[in-house]
């Protein structure tokens, strides 16, 4: 132990030496995250939950679906490849865990960038990709809190790719699930990578970090994150009868707690869900050649006995002809795809007593719907359940 005398000291020497011990006291002491849940129904927007929403938190690692935003921007806009390589600098290299070990000098692929995020949540892989992007990972960092602005992220700092410990770096629970909204309608046809459940990279296999993935049926993405700043975070995806909700937790205390709260605000926000009227309007899709219902229950056993099936939602609107509308438009446009569908229109009623009517095209596969959605500009994937009495429409 080190033994000082602080009355033989000169005063500003003195200064000095208690500032550098509170700065290591400090340090030392574990930070207090703060706690905040939020969560939204993702067709319209409407606020199922939520405590301390607008609080600004450290985000953490779910910074990377920012990175994989301006990632996926650059592949639709043709600058990248999922082939592409990515070269790798001693700067990245040197980024702490987690991290896939790449060595300065070498390469990646953006592929094998994306699943790095996604599942291993790679310190050194999110630096890659901002350094090939922009140069610097600061100029990087601007452009993402840019981007986050654009989206109505209002209260988002970015100062890195990977959400390492940055005083400035803060984001709200409220702006994180506005970034999770923007990927599923922005980028639909890569929504699908956030559900890998395994990477493989010379030689190795990492596992995805988000257990509700394999514990919580209906759960299909985001990301989670975690500094100890921040306490455990995480952005869960999930569907229900056809619904999509987004929540968002930060300030967890462990990753068991995290996930155990995540799923009962998401049972819960289901069930808030399940009580308010969706009685179907089924028409059959007027596409080339469509498929009669009983060739649909062939292709999709068990679909008319009200089991889950794939859909596209293309819209969602105030009247219910604008809605048949947008269902019949997008079947001309992706009648590939969609002529053995069901042309469904759901109706959602509001807290305030309006009504929304969202355009669907029903029983399709999911290969299907994902390649529509790459058609459409505003399009969703999601599981929907086809009522038994589908059948008598003819």
């Amino acid at each position: 132990m080190w033994g000082l005398n602080l009355g033989t000291m000169r005063p500003r020497t003195t200064s000095l030496f208690v500032l550098l011990a509170a700065v290591v006291l400090f340090a030392a002491a574990p930070a207090q995250a703060k706690y905040a849940s939020y969560v939204i129904d993702v067709d319209t927007g409407e606020v199922l939950h939520g405590i301390n929403e607008e609080t600004r938190n450290y985000p953490a690692s779910l910074t990377k679906m920012m990175t994989l935003y301006i990632v996926f921007e650059r592949l639709r806009e043709k600058k990248w490849s999922m082939a592409t390589r990515l070269n790798v600098s001693k700067q990245a290299s040197y980024q702490p865990p987690s991290k896939l070990g790449l060595k300065a000098g070498t390469t990646i692929s953006v592929q094998d960038a994306i699943l790095a995020l996604v599942t291993k949540s790679a310190n050194d892989v999110a630096t890659v990709i901002a350094e090939n992007v922009s140069g610097r990972e600061r100029s990087f960092a601007l452009k993402m809190t840019a981007k986050a602005r654009s989206l109505g992220m209002s209260k988002t700092t970015f100062r890195n790719a990977s959400g390492l410990p940055h005083r400035a770096q803060l984001s709200t629970a409220k702006d994180m699930a506005t970034l999770a909204r923007a990927l599923l309608r922005d980028f639909p046809e890569y929504y699908y990578l956030f559900s890998t459940d395994e990477f493989s990279y010379r030689g190795r296999t990492y596992r995805n970090h988000n257990e509700l993935l394999r514990s919580y049926p209906g759960a299909d993405g985001f990301k989670t994150g975690y500094i100890r700043a921040s306490g455990f975070n995480l952005v869960a995806s999930a569907t229900r009868n056809g619904r999509r909700i987004i929540g968002v937790v930060f300030g967890g205390k462990s990753s068991r707690q995290r996930n155990s709260h995540m799923t009962s605000l998401l049972d819960k926000s289901f069930a808030m869900l399940s009580k308010q009227p969706a009685t179907a309007l089924i028409a059959k899709a007027p596409a080339p050649a469509p498929k009669s219902d009983a060739k649909l229950a062939s292709a999709n056993p068990g679909a008319l006995n009200g089991k889950v099936v794939w859909a596209v939602q293309v819209g969602a609107f105030s009247r219910q002809d604008q809605a048949r509308a947008a269902a019949d438009a997008a079947v001309k446009r992706a009648s590939k795809y969609l002529e053995g569908g069901l042309v469904r229109i759901v109706p959602l009623e509001k807290r305030n007593g309006k009504v929304l009517h969202r355009a669907r095209i029903v029983g399709i596969s999911k290969r299907d719907a994902f390649r529509t959605c790459k058609i459409l500009k505003d399009c969703m994937e999601l599981q929907d359940e086809l009522p038994a009495e589908v059948a008598a429409v003819n």
